[in-house]
């Protein structure tokens, strides 16, 4: 059964990586930073040839690998697209990343794809469609999967618990590991008005296998405070220090430095991946 799958024994370390995207490529092929792993978008290698692949197979001998998903829709009220699913699988038994996620949330219905990643509602009924979904994937793949908490701008009525709770219970009745997302931690607690503190102390710590950060856009000028999610822009200093926070009651795990958008200069994100380092450095000095 899905429940009872092991965690994967990644041979990703507890170290800070970044988004392999395509404006840096070719200088990741000539000149192999120094960068301990690289997260790979899976959707973007769904074809079955071509120089993408060339370079990710190249890429490949010298990195480990995590592959993330924005395209499952694992909460949709459609059924799992299987065929989605199986070039998911294709990918992982071609490139056997270390880590495989996607989000908790949905993004397509009818065959219609919405092109955003869109928070459930926290009902016991959402709860219950996305257990047997990620049950679907895992048995699947064979592999433990993770699932990321989302950023969200609107709450449903009729919520049965807070998200916390839905995060924590989606991943013990499951039993996945958890994509923790500490800046969509930080976006949520503005936009909807949490400590989140909170947040972080429940969330099932020993499930987490994967830490997000990213920047986001502040909106002005509004009736109330709202963040975008944008991944435009380095690392606030409020989400360091909840990634100190979080790092404290999960342990030093690997981490991500997401920028999608605006991509800057390679030197930028590793920048970025250095100032993660350093906390991972002292959270298990801390240990010692």
């Amino acid at each position: 059964m899905t429940a009872l799958l092991c965690p994967m024994q990644h041979p990703i370390p507890a170290a800070a990586g970044i988004g392999l995207r395509a404006p840096h490529i070719q200088r990741v092929l000539a000149e192999r930073p120094p960068v301990p792993w690289f997260e790979v978008h899976s959707e973007n290698y769904f074809a079955a040839g071509g120089a993408m692949h060339v370079a990710l197979a190249r890429i490949r001998i010298d990195y480990q690998l995590s592959f993330h998903g924005v395209g499952l829709s694992l909460g949709s009220a459609d059924e799992l697209d299987i065929d989605h699913l199986s070039a998911l699988r294709g990918l992982v038994e071609r490139y056997d990343p270390a880590l495989i996620s996607d989000h908790i949330c949905w993004g397509a219905i009818d065959g219609t794809h919405l092109n955003d990643l869109l928070p459930l509602p926290y009902t016991e009924e959402a709860l219950a469609l996305m257990v047997s979904r990620i049950g679907q994937v895992q048995d699947a793949l064979g592999r433990e999967f993770l699932v990321e908490n989302v950023s969200s701008y609107l709450n449903f009525q009729g919520a049965e618990m807070p998200e916390w709770t839905f995060v924590d219970e989606l991943v013990r009745r499951s039993g996945c590991g958890l994509l923790l997302d500490v800046n969509n931690v930080y976006v949520n607690s503005v936009n909807h008005g949490f400590d989140p503190q909170t947040y972080l102390r429940a969330m099932p710590h020993a499930s987490v296998r994967e830490i997000h950060l990213a920047g986001f856009t502040r909106k002005t000028n509004l009736a109330a405070p709202l963040l975008i999610d944008t991944h435009s822009r380095p690392v606030s200093d409020e989400v360091w220090s909840l990634y100190d926070a979080a790092l404290e009651l999960c342990g030093a795990q690997p981490t991500l430095i997401e920028w999608d958008q605006d991509i800057p200069d390679l030197e930028v994100l590793l920048a970025e991946a250095a100032r993660a380092e350093e906390r991972l450095h002292a959270g298990l000095a801390a240990l010692a």
